[in-house]
């Protein structure tokens, strides 16, 4: 499934809703992020979405996502959070979404810095 910029930008309206990020942290800090995105960068989120709930939650800051959670997955250009959701469908996550436009098109809408 594909997400929208418009059920992105409606995520902090829906606080079970997971916005997960995967790129970087230096790319975070370059660019900024997403309001109310996850930062779970893609070479962890395999062994993320496996751990133990009180590790995931003592590690992220948030309650590890439930199998039929809705997760939308972002980064730079979409290509890592369409990565991010094969990793996800294989770790048995049935509720996955991919914000194709991811933050470039974030960024463009915003008028944030690429």
């Amino acid at each position: 499934m594909s997400a929208s910029y418009e059920q992105v930008k409606d995520v902090p309206n829906h606080p079970e809703i997971y916005l997960i990020d995967v790129r970087n942290p230096d790319e975070l800090t370059a660019t900024g992020s997403i309001p109310s995105s996850l930062n779970i960068p893609l070479p962890e989120l395999e062994s993320a979405l496996k751990s133990a709930a009180e590790d995931f939650a003592q590690k992220y800051g948030r309650a590890k996502p439930g199998n039929d959670a809705e997760i939308i997955f972002t980064c730079r250009s979409g290509r890592r959070a369409q990565q991010a959701a094969e990793i996800a469908k294989s770790a048995g996550f049935t509720n996955l979404s991919v914000y194709h436009g991811s933050w470039l098109e974030w960024a463009e809408k915003e008028g944030l810095p690429q």
